[in-house]
């Protein structure tokens, strides 16, 4: 565990009433904004898997594997011999880090050739960053330091985010940010930084996202008496832009969010504009074109490269619910231009995203309830993915953990062990806010005002059904609120004892009173969970003496970050973990396939279904016939021996047994009070689901508290990278 090398921090029981002030707080009295200053003194690191006196390679068998990646033709498109990996990991984790993460030019003496060369480059950089910092006590803290980031990287424990691996350690700019929030004004040189921000960030591999809403409607007029073009136009403009990066990056894809609010007067033409694009494909497809997944002309069609967003409101939703008339109003003078049905209008949306799932909804309301810099600015968008939600021209670097690495034999949960990795992953991602690049003046000094990071996890999916419960169940909901309630606890202790020791955010002392408001509702929200069972109810039980300790250091030193954590996608990095399941996801079925863009296929099986059928009780011997069923039939619809009320247990997003649509939603408003940020997550629905399931959902996200949702529904698009393999479909 990282502990500060100081004294002064009371435990939990130098806590005196719910507020969570010291007493000698509550007997001196002092300005709310005010802080204790920093100690100066550094971090104490604490060892828990690692000694001194031996290097975290020592104990892990390397082998040699040859990585060869073949496109749906047959034809060898990546080609690397003799690279080094522990025997552990799998063959797909090997392949994507080698291909996505080495750096150097492929057969030349400069090329990365091992994980350690790989983890070193990382590794190295940040203890270095951490030295001239001042983060450590002492250089055997950096050592420690050092130590265990290794450890928990080469097991699995934990993945920083993507440009973290690309970037750092290398002659590139030292981006290590994936989650970006720009900004955009009613002004064409405002709108040429927008574009000229996107591709430098898309370049280092980040995703971005943006809220065009302040640009005049089609429907008003600029100076010269013409209709302006609108935001739409120019969304399409990007859109090349980042079609341009996708098809050139050498890293990954361009990723990006545009966000409209609901009372823009272009509102429609928004909603429906990926839709149209969407019946032009199909119609180009059933003419012999190729416009798959990586399909070469599928650059011909426009709103490729985005994920679309509408923000609503909540006098907006309760204008659905009563089916009154909403204005849509002029973005210069506020001026009603059109009324509008708010039910016709939210009609649209959701037949959009039934058509081709965009739009999602950001829910504004919400997510404004639970900003901790409101005197920094307005939220108005997210980046790519919808998890990071906070500032205009900020950035978040994110890291994962791996939930699977926590499961004990016996079944329990490693409370201590992920209160470590907890802590050392808050430590490491704020020494990257420090050393970590960015591409403008203003998003520098955004960014590094407020410091935003986030914690987060994957493998949600197949812990549950490795602990012998069901996705769609309370005892799943219970166990994944604990995890996350504990996640961010700690995450905020970790980062009022880094302000104790570094100092605060800087725009910490404006947003005092909001930012212990915040951390307050995560740590009532945390009180009032109900555990379903023992093993959540003593997670649950450390959370709430984290809680504590948050609330009380804060009030004393503030916190070191303005964000601690959110669920990521993990798309990458997840497969790199040897993840079963991706961010907060369930599996999406027990078998199934992934297409990339080059055009390779990789078949996935779950590794997870042994293991839960040892949890429920089963033998060796059914344990292998059940296997062999999943095996076969890519289900366990019928499998031998498997007891009806387990079934549910090995439920996924699709196939014969799939999770029913609110079953996702249900899981989302079960950790969302816990949370910094928000929930990359995407409904899942049945290729059968209707338009009007489509508006249950997005009005049951909204009742729930969510901040953002976004539907799938089976087929709706020609080219989905991630299937259901064809033996799954029962």
């Amino acid at each position: 565990m990282v502990e500060p090398a100081t004294d002064e921090f009371p435990g939990v029981d130098g806590l005196d009433g719910l507020d969570g002030l010291p007493r000698q707080a509550r007997r001196t009295p002092r300005n709310p904004q005010e802080t204790e200053p920093r100690t100066g003194r550094g971090i104490q690191v604490s060892r828990r898997h690692t000694t001194p006196d031996a290097h975290p390679y020592d104990e892990v068998t390397w082998e040699q594997r040859d990585v060869v990646l073949t496109g749906r033709d047959g034809t060898a498109y990546f080609v690397e011999r003799g690279v080094e990996f522990p025997d552990f990991w799998s063959t797909h984790a090997s392949d994507i880090a080698t291909s996505r993460y080495f750096r150097g030019v492929p057969g030349t003496p400069g090329r990365e050739r091992s994980l350690r060369q790989l983890v070193d480059r990382v590794v190295g950089a940040h203890t270095a960053a951490g030295r001239s910092a001042g983060y450590f006590a002492s250089d055997e803290d950096a050592l420690a330091f050092e130590h265990e980031l290794t450890w928990l990287l080469v097991h699995q424990v934990f993945s920083f985010n993507s440009p973290v691996w690309f970037n750092v350690g290398t002659p590139a700019p030292q981006q290590v940010a994936s989650c970006f929030i720009l900004s955009v004004d009613d002004s064409l040189e405002s709108i040429m930084d927008w574009y000229r921000a996107e591709t430098l960030l898309f370049r280092g591999g980040a995703g971005v996202g943006v809220n065009v809403s302040r640009l005049r409607s089609s429907r008003e007029l600029l100076s010269s008496g013409r209709p302006a073009a609108g935001p739409v136009s120019f969304v399409r403009g990007a859109d090349a832009t980042a079609g341009a990066i996708r098809t050139g990056n050498a890293t990954r894809p361009a990723a990006k969010m545009v966000v409209l609010d609901v009372d823009h007067p272009d509102i429609v033409d928004f909603v429906e504009c990926k839709a149209r694009e969407e019946t032009k494909i199909r119609v180009l497809r059933d003419a012999g074109f190729d416009l798959g997944v990586g399909g070469r002309d599928l650059g011909s069609v426009q709103f490729q490269n985005a994920n679309n967003s509408v923000r609503v409101s909540d006098a907006f939703m309760r204008a659905v619910l009563d089916d009154a008339p909403f204005a849509l109003r002029a973005r210069r003078d506020g001026r009603t231009v059109e009324t509008v049905r708010a039910r016709e209008l939210f009609r649209a949306i959701a037949r959009a995203a039934w058509e081709c799932a965009d739009p999602g909804l950001h829910y504004a309301d919400t997510i404004d309830g639970w900003h901790t810099c409101p005197q920094s600015g307005p939220i108005s968008a997210s980046n790519s993915c919808s998890e990071y939600m906070h500032l205009d021209d900020s950035a978040a670097t994110l890291a994962s953990l791996n939930l699977m690495r926590f499961l004990r034999a016996d079944g329990g949960f490693d409370v201590d062990g992920f209160v470590a990795a907890v802590e050392l992953v808050l430590l490491a991602l704020d020494i990257a806010v420090g050393f970590g690049e960015l591409p403008t003046p203003r998003i520098t000094q955004v960014t590094r005002d407020h410091r935003q990071v986030g914690v987060g996890y994957a493998n949600l999916g197949a812990l549950l059904m490795a602990m012998g419960y069901a996705y769609d169940s309370t005892e799943g909901r219970a166990t994944a609120a604990a995890v996350t309630s504990l996640m961010t606890a700690v995450a905020y202790r970790r980062s009022a004892q880094l302000a104790a020791a570094l100092g605060a955010y800087e725009g910490f002392a404006r947003n005092a009173a909001a930012h212990r408001h915040v951390v307050g509702r995560h740590a009532e929200a945390s009180a009032q969970a109900c555990p379903a069972g023992p093993a959540d109810a003593a997670i649950l039980d450390v959370a709430a003496a984290e809680w504590e300790r948050a609330r009380a250091l804060g009030a004393r030193h503030g916190w070191r970050n303005a964000h601690v954590s959110l669920i990521a996608p993990t798309g990458t990095i997840g497969l790199v973990m040897d993840c079963d399941t991706m961010g907060i996801e369930p599996d999406l079925a027990l078998v199934k396939t992934k297409n990339s863009a080059t055009g390779s296929v990789m078949r996935l099986v779950n590794r997870t279904v042994a293991r839960a059928l040892r949890a429920l009780g089963h033998g060796e011997t059914a344990v292998a016939a059940i296997v062999a069923h999943v095996a076969e039939h890519g289900h366990v619809a019928g499998a031998p021996g498997l007891a009806p009320e387990h079934l549910t247990v090995f439920d996924c997003a699709v196939g014969a047994r799939s999770i029913a649509p609110l079953g996702h939603v249900r899981m989302m408003a079960a950790v969302q009070p816990f949370l910094s940020g928000a929930i990359s997550k995407t409904v899942n629905l049945p290729a059968s689901a209707t338009v009007d399931d489509v508006e249950r959902i997005y009005l049951e996200g909204w009742r729930l508290g969510l901040k953002a949702l976004a539907v799938y529904r089976d087929g709706c698009k020609v080219g989905q990278p991630l299937s259901a393999s064809t033996s799954t479909t029962g």
